[in-house]
C-alpha cells in the first residue's frame, strides 16, 4: 500500500511538471525574443535580419530584439548562443559562414550538435561578374580563356574563405581550370577594382552587384545557383554549362540545442509565413534574394550538406585563413 502511494505521488509529480512545461511552451512567447546577429549593423545580412525580426515580432505579438555581435568570423556570437538557455528566447541569425567555418577553423562548438536549426530566411544568389571591357562575356568564353592561359585570370571576392571565394574554387575544380583568387575586405572594394579594371572578374553576392548590372557598368556572366534567378532572368546559371554545379549564399535562424520541438515548430511556421508575405517578397526582389521556405528538418539537412561540401572544397584547394 505504501509502495503504491509513492508510485502514485511520483507519477503525479511527473505529470504536473510535464503539464507546466507544456503550458509554458504553449504560451510562447511571453516576453521579448533576442536575435543575435554576428554581423555589424548596416550590412546585407543585418538588413535581412531586421526585416524578418520586425515581421516575426508582429506575428508573434512580441518584440524581436536585434543584438549585433560581430567578431571571429561569426564564431563569437555563435559561441554565446550555443551556451544560451534553450528556451526559444535567444536565437542566432546565421549565413553561409556558419557552415563554412568548420572547414576553416577549429570552432569552439560542434556546429551540428550545438544548435537546433529553425528556418531558412533567404537564399542569396552568388554570381560571376566581368569588367565591361574584358573580351569574355559568357562563361564558356571565360573558361576557354582560363584554359588557354592557366593562372592568367584573377578573380576578386569579398574575402578569403567567403562563399564567393569557395564558389570560385569549386568552379575551377569542376571546370578543370586555374584562376588566381584576389581577396578583398568586403564587396565594395572588390567591385570597385573590377569597375576600375584592376581585376577582370569578381565572384560576388547579388545584392551589391545588381545596381552595377542594371546600369551596364559590369557584365553579368553567370549565376551560381542551380537555375536562373528571377531578378536576372536573362543571365544563365553555371549549371547550364557544368551540370551539378551549385554555390549559394543563404541566411537562416538557429536556436541552442535542446530548444523544445514545439517552439522550433512555431518559429518555423511563423518565419515561413513571413518570408512568403507580399511585402517581404517585394523587398526581397529589390535586393535580388529569394525566399526558400522549408521545414526545420530540411534546413538541418541543408546545413549538414553545406558543411560537408565546403569542407571538401577547402581541403582540396588548400584554402587557409590567418
Amino acid at each position: 500500500m505504501k509502495r503504491r502511494v509513492i508510485l502514485v505521488a511520483t507519477a503525479a509529480t511527473v505529470l504536473a511538471s510535464f503539464t507546466v512545461g507544456s503550458s509554458a511552451q504553449q504560451g510562447y512567447p511571453n516576453k521579448p525574443i533576442r536575435l543575435v546577429v554576428p554581423y555589424p549593423p548596416g550590412g546585407g545580412a543585418d538588413g535581412l535580419a531586421r526585416l524578418i525580426a520586425t515581421k516575426v515580432g508582429e506575428k508573434l505579438g512580441r518584440t524581436v530584439v536585434i543584438d549585433n555581435k560581430p567578431g571571429a568570423n561569426t564564431m563569437l556570437a555563435s559561441s554565446e548562443v550555443a551556451r544560451a538557455q534553450p528556451d526559444g528566447y535567444t536565437l542566432l541569425y546565421v549565413a553561409s559562414a556558419f557552415a563554412i567555418n568548420p572547414g576553416l577553423y577549429k570552432v569552439p562548438y560542434d556546429t551540428e550538435k550545438a544548435f537546433a536549426p529553425v528556418a531558412m530566411v533567404a537564399e542569396v544568389p552568388l554570381l560571376i561578374l566581368g569588367n565591361a571591357k574584358v573580351p569574355y562575356k559568357t562563361l564558356p568564353e571565360l573558361l576557354a580563356a582560363a584554359k588557354a592561359r592557366p593562372g592568367s585570370i584573377d578573380y576578386a571576392s569579398y574575402g578569403q574563405g567567403s562563399p564567393a571565394h569557395l564558389g570560385g574554387e569549386l568552379l575551377a575544380s569542376m571546370a578543370g581550370v586555374e584562376m588566381v583568387h584576389v581577396p578583398y575586405k568586403g564587396s565594395a572594394p572588390a567591385l570597385n577594382d573590377v569597375l576600375g579594371g584592376q581585376v577582370p572578374v569578381a565572384f560576388s553576392s547579388i545584392e551589391p552587384a545588381l545596381p552595377l548590372i542594371h546600369t551596364n557598368r559590369v557584365n553579368a556572366i553567370a549565376v551560381m545557383t542551380k537555375k536562373r534567378v528571377a531578378s536576372l532572368p536573362d543571365v544563365p546559371a553555371v549549371a547550364e554549362f557544368i551540370p551539378g554545379f551549385e554555390a549559394i549564399g543563404w541566411n537562416g535562424i538557429v536556436a541552442p540545442a535542446g530548444t523544445p520541438p514545439d517552439i522550433i515548430a512555431k518559429l518555423n511556421a511563423t518565419i515561413n509565413e513571413v518570408v512568403q508575405s507580399p511585402d517581404v517578397l517585394e523587398k526581397y526582389a529589390k535586393q535580388g534574394v529569394d525566399a526558400d521556405p522549408m521545414s526545420s528538418q530540411d534546413f538541418a539537412k541543408l546545413i549538414s550538406g553545406e558543411i560537408a561540401k565546403w569542407s571538401g572544397v577547402i581541403k582540396k584547394a588548400g584554402v587557409q585563413v590567418e
